[in-house]
C-alpha cells in the first residue's frame, strides 16, 4: 500500500488500514521510528486526561483569599444569625 505526502507534509492514510484499526475522524496515532528507519504508527485510544484543561471555568478568574473568606464568612453569618420573625421558635 502506498500513500503519497503532500507539500505541507500531510498523507492519507490508505482506506484498507483506516479500517483495519477503526480509524475515525480524530483518531490519534502515536508514531515511532525505529533504529531501521521503519515507522510504525499504533492507535492511542481515548483517554479522560487526554482532555483536561480543554473545557473553560464557569469563573472568569481565580477566586482570591480574601473572596473565599468573605464568602465563608458570609455562609456563617447567614448559617448562625438569629431566626428571622415569622419562624416559629422551637423552645430550646
Amino acid at each position: 500500500m502506498f500513500a503519497t505526502l503532500t507539500s505541507k507534509g500531510q498523507l492519507t492514510l490508505p482506506k484498507e488500514i483506516r479500517d483495519r484499526l477503526s480509524l475515525g475522524t480524530g483518531a490519534i496515532l502515536d508514531f515511532q521510528i525505529r533504529p531501521d528507519n521503519t515507522i510504525t504508527a499504533t492507535h492511542v485510544k481515548p483517554d479522560a486526561r487526554r482532555i483536561r484543561g480543554l473545557l473553560k471555568s464557569p469563573h472568569p478568574a481565580p477566586l482570591t483569599v480574601e473572596q473565599m473568606d468573605e464568602a465563608v464568612s458570609k455562609h456563617l453569618r447567614d448559617k448562625h444569625a438569629p431566626a428571622r420573625a415569622g419562624r416559629k421558635a422551637t423552645g430550646r
